[in-house]
């Protein structure tokens, strides 16, 4: 197996593809090894020193390092693990990751439109990055999303943001008056 590896925007954080499908669908962000304790793959990543962020994608794998660690030392360990876990197919998540998932179908018009920009326009920018944005709701005008992945803290997120999605998200709609990150 062969993973290539790509830099972010994020100097804490590169982005791992290894050619074989992570997710089925979506993202997950996981803060901690306590977050991802129904996620082998990132349970095992976090068992790294200096590992202090692991995102998982379909096509991809986002490691964020903790400040005091080095990618030269870090990036061959985590390529590793990626591989040993990749090639004798070990589950990402556990089966029943997804039960107690919740389908919004009763968004209204914009919340509507507004997802739909952000999945066919943004998600797969910022996955260029490494990363992903989810929705999170639309209220009096300003649009909450939740950055994720090499986006996290990432020092441009902020002007991605304001510059590219919101000026995007009010050109298509304008009842978007901002877009701010939770």
């Amino acid at each position: 197996m062969f993973i290539q590896t790509e830099e972010t925007p994020n100097p804490a954080t590169i982005k791992f593809i290894p050619g074989v499908k992570i997710l089925e669908a979506g993202s997950l962000d996981f803060a901690s090894a306590k977050a991802a304790k129904n996620a082998p793959l990132a349970l095992r990543l976090f068992g790294i020193t200096g590992v202090n962020r692991v995102f998982l994608s379909t096509e991809f794998v986002s490691i964020s390092k903790a400040d005091d660690t080095d990618w030269n030392m870090l990036k061959p360990l985590v390529l590793v693990a990626l591989m040993e876990h990749l090639s004798i197919e070990q589950p990402i998540i556990d089966a029943n990751y997804y039960d107690n998932d919740e389908q919004a179908g009763d968004d209204d018009e914009i919340t509507a439109q507004i997802k739909e920009l952000l999945e066919e326009r943004v998600r797969p920018m910022v996955a260029m990055d490494g990363g992903d944005i989810i929705f999170d709701r639309f209220e009096n005008g300003v649009v909450y999303v939740q950055m994720q992945g090499a986006c996290s803290g990432c020092p441009s997120s902020t002007a991605t943001l304001k510059i590219g999605i919101e000026r995007m998200l009010q050109h298509y709609i304008p009842e978007v008056k901002e877009v701010r990150a939770l």
